[in-house]
């Protein structure tokens, strides 16, 4: 049995077009290399799990390379990107400003940069999380970015932007890298599993995509974490259990309680919900998250805002069209207020079971 792979590293872009959901950025990046428009200093920011610093080791491995495919891909073949796939390159140094964060690691850094490259064109260096650098560190790697020698590319990588000094962002070319989208995460881990050999439910996958919140290394690790679970088969039910979410349909047999103004139903799914040892506040949360994927899909020009698979949005669709808007505004006006108190509540349960009356007997209130 040979030795395992994580899927993050397994399946990670060796090319730009492998990169996943940053179209406009690699687009970018390969028409600077094709125009010989390379400026000496990037800035790759955005969310975790985005593909920023795969992106700053393809461009690296893309402007070294001998022999680049014509629309500026790497060709995998050459001295330079063997010795980058086999991670021998001294053209492309990697620093953590995690822990390398002190003024003298910035000077340690520029001595280096003196020195030219012994195979290539480029010396590239990546700088992760770079807003990790001390204030003296960033004073001292001013010059150095401000005049690099011409053989030098620097590209810093970051999730918060807005804690790098002006004067280093105004040195700098800046990306803005976006966070997943559902659907192209969905797509993603639809390719990786159909290479593993692995079925699925398409609101399994859904599922994971969601829990990963818009990272996709994210996303590829909850899928081994659940391939590990459920074997070679990830059905709904069981992606639910493994990951601790609670069912959409606890929130569609809630919403038609409500709508039927069976408040005894409500009361028993809710504590159905805790016997299960979900959060109360938790649930609340996605109760209202509910409550405005109804509201989407009141209207088709809003139905696109509502990332879930085929057979759970007819579900939404069908609840939608039992609802009126009025009463889902309320829905979730309700909901909202119930989670911004639950904290200040001395009886949580008691909190959430009121607006749960609340949202059966919306409209009542004004009829009387």
């Amino acid at each position: 049995m040979g030795e395992f792979i994580v899927s993050a590293r397994k399946y990670r872009p060796a090319s730009f077009d492998t990169v996943v959901g940053q179209g406009s950025i690699t687009s970018t990046l390969k028409n600077a290399i094709q125009r010989k428009q390379l400026a000496h200093a990037y800035l790759f920011c955005g969310p975790r799990g985005v593909g920023k610093t795969t992106c700053a080791r393809i461009f690296a491995k893309t402007i070294n390379c001998f022999n680049p495919t014509a629309d500026m891909e790497p060709c995998g073949e050459c001295e330079s990107c063997k010795a980058f796939n086999e991670g021998r390159s001294y053209n492309i140094h990697e620093l953590d400003a995690a822990s390398n964060n002190s003024v003298e690691d910035i000077r340690t850094l520029t001595d280096q940069v003196r020195i030219p490259p012994q195979i290539g064109k480029y010396k590239v260096y990546i700088i992760d999380e770079v807003h990790m650098l001390s204030s003296g560190a960033f004073n001292a790697f001013l010059k150095t970015l401000e005049e690099p020698p011409a053989h030098a590319i620097f590209i810093l990588a970051t999730t918060e932007k807005h804690k790098i000094l002006p004067t280093i962002l105004s040195r700098c070319q800046i990306y803005d890298f976006n966070r997943m989208g559902v659907e192209d995460t969905v797509k993603h881990l639809t390719q990786i599993a159909q290479k593993e050999g692995i079925t699925f439910e398409e609101e399994a996958l859904n599922i994971i995509a969601h829990k990963a919140d818009g990272a996709m290394r994210d996303a590829l690790s909850i899928f081994d974490q659940v391939v590990a679970f459920c074997g070679t088969h990830l059905s709904y039910a069981k992606v639910i259990e493994n990951l601790n979410v609670l069912d959409y349909d606890y929130y569609f047999r809630l919403t038609d309680s409500f709508l039927a103004k069976d408040h005894v139903k409500a009361l028993v799914l809710f504590d159905e919900i805790l016997a299960k040892g979900f959060d109360a506040q938790h649930f609340m949360i996605g109760l209202c998250i509910h409550f405005r994927d109804l509201l989407v899909c009141k209207d088709p020009q809003s139905t696109k805002l509502l990332e879930v698979g085929a057979s759970i949005a007819n579900r939404y669709k069908d609840q939608a069209a039992r609802c009126s808007v009025a009463y889902l505004y309320e829905a979730m006006a309700a909901s909202n207020k119930c989670d911004v108190g639950y904290r200040s509540s001395s009886n949580p349960r008691l909190h959430v079971e009121l607006a749960l009356l609340h949202l059966c007997y919306i409209g009542e209130e004004k009829k009387n």
